[in-house]
């Protein structure tokens, strides 16, 4: 079996009980490790995570996750750890700490004879986004994809790894912590299927000749299996922190959703 789980947010100042919810993590990992041959987590499993120059203490927070993660790959199970928007800023520890594999990009992988299209999702948007959306929205997209770019650029990035771990923690969680009350405030349910950006490029990526079986992804919480035109299918995973929900690919090619709760 494959196993597909995202956005834990492991962390969170803005979710209660975070301790727990990691614990739980840890337990659903358990249960999935009883068949599983690879386990792909699809980025923010973490709600903020970089790696700096000098010892950060806040990482003892997340030490049974890495050590589940570690036993896990001691006794042969693959773990591919995406990094998401909250957690792309690691550069070797996060990978030293648990075994993962880590994947900082988008990936086509073939498994039990169905082609798979994997990444966190933010970001991804069609070729002709600009045609699609009005320019409300494309300012808002334009914004994004500028911070993105700050997000991801070398020189940023290691200025702030320069930071003291409990200067830059405070400002990560706290930015953070914003987006998701943010969240919890004006909650994103899904758009539908002409409006839905990840189904969109999807589409787009499909009508460029790029087949796959499976798309799937993370980032938005929601939890979605849809059938496009091509026959594809675009999977998105839902959450690890409220809803609970992960895919599973059989031995036979056929992918299913579960919810961990039932």
């Amino acid at each position: 079996m494959i196993y597909f789980l995202s956005d834990a947010h492991l962390g969170s100042l803005a979710i209660e009980r975070s301790w727990a919810k990691q614990k739980k993590l840890i337990e659903m990992l358990e249960m999935m490790s009883k068949d599983a041959a690879s386990i792909y987590m699809l980025g923010d499993m973490f709600d903020f995570w970089l790696e700096y120059f000098i010892h950060d203490p806040k990482k003892r927070e997340f030490s049974p996750l890495c050590k589940k993660l570690r036993e896990l790959t001691k006794r042969g199970i693959h773990i591919h750890f995406f990094t998401g928007n909250h957690d792309m800023w690691t550069f070797g520890g996060l990978a030293q700490m648990t075994g993962a594999e880590i994947h900082y990009e988008p990936c086509t992988i073939i498994r039990y004879g169905k082609t798979l299209y994997l990444a966190h999702g933010d970001g991804l948007l069609p070729s002709d986004w600009q045609q699609l959306y009005p320019k409300s929205v494309q300012k808002q997209i334009k914004r994004f994809i500028r911070l993105r770019k700050i997000f991801q650029n070398p020189t940023c990035q290691l200025l702030y790894r320069c930071l003291p771990p409990k200067l830059g923690n405070k400002f990560g969680y706290a930015w953070a912590k914003r987006s998701r009350l943010k969240e919890f405030a004006h909650p994103c349910p899904y758009k539908g299927e002409d409006k839905e950006e990840l189904v969109l490029f999807a589409k787009d990526q499909e009508k460029q000749r790029n087949h796959r079986d499976f798309y799937i992804f993370g980032h938005r919480h929601i939890e979605l299996d849809l059938q496009i035109a091509s026959g594809s299918r675009v999977i998105i995973l839902g959450d690890c922190f409220k809803q609970w929900t992960y895919a599973k690919l059989d031995h036979h090619g056929n992918l299913t959703m579960h919810n961990y709760e039932q």
